[in-house]
């Protein structure tokens, strides 16, 4: 039995998000079917984390289990050839340790948050950010994500249905940048809690707006209630780009 860990690429249009619903098309489905139709092996497909329905991946990683006697360039195609039409690719494979596991193993995630902040409406880039029409000020936007940044309870930006044992997350890194005619903003931790980033962004989004000041986000993130939570940004904008592992 070898342990393969991937490294997967998606469009989170189409799905209810990675894991497996009965309600609806999944990542985790589809790249199950692929394995199975190419090894004739029932696996289980673990993934870094968990994204919400329309989210995208850029390198989200995962891992099965493979019986059969593979190549890593050949389960690489084989897979890619099978998810399609789906629009999920495998970046790569990589034999790894039969004690590696996605998801446990991992020591770091990052996001990315893209904003189109144009007046235009979205066309080649429909689905795959969320635009705003009025001017943002970024250095509000940054002076509101610093106060986010480091081990808080982090209840507001919080979804209810959230099934994390506690509130209490280290933020690493939140730092806003502009790019053209797009505002990015990059998220890292060891793990985020349900909806965090897509909250956090939300209420950025407000202080860029001038709706919210910094000191409206500082209580905001004190107020630990998730009514105190101004906007959940749409999921649409939202990138898993990258999970961290122990060299």
């Amino acid at each position: 039995m070898t342990r393969w860990k991937l490294i997967l690429e998606w469009d989170g249009a189409p799905f209810m998000g990675w894991q497996r619903q009965d309600h609806g098309p999944s990542v985790q489905a589809a790249l199950e079917r692929a394995a199975k139709a190419m090894t004739g092996e029932q696996v289980t497909a673990h993934a870094a984390g968990r994204t919400d329905a329309g989210v995208h991946a850029l390198g989200m990683a995962a891992h099965i289990d493979v019986a059969k006697d593979l190549a890593a360039h050949r389960l690489r195609e084989g897979l890619n050839a099978l998810l399609r039409p789906d629009p999920v690719a495998v970046l790569d494979a990589e034999a790894v340790a039969g004690d590696w596991h996605a998801r446990f193993s991992c020591t770091g995630r990052r996001y990315l948050y893209r904003i189109a902040n144009r007046r235009a409406p979205l066309t080649l880039d429909r689905g795959k950010a969320w635009r705003i029409g009025l001017p943002l000020d970024l250095a509000a936007m940054q002076e509101a994500a610093a106060h986010l940044v480091g081990h808080h309870d982090f209840t507001t930006f919080r979804s209810v249905n959230c099934q994390s044992d506690s509130p209490l997350k280290t933020l690493d890194r939140l730092d806003v940048e502009r790019i053209g005619e797009e505002v990015h903003v990059h998220a890292a931790a060891r793990s985020f809690l349900h909806h965090q980033v897509r909250s956090m962004v939300g209420c950025l989004a407000l202080v860029g707006q001038g709706q919210w000041t910094a000191d409206d986000m500082k209580a905001a993130l004190e107020a630990r209630d998730r009514g105190a939570l101004g906007l959940n940004a749409p999921a649409e904008g939202l990138y898993f780009v990258e999970a961290a592992y122990p060299a």
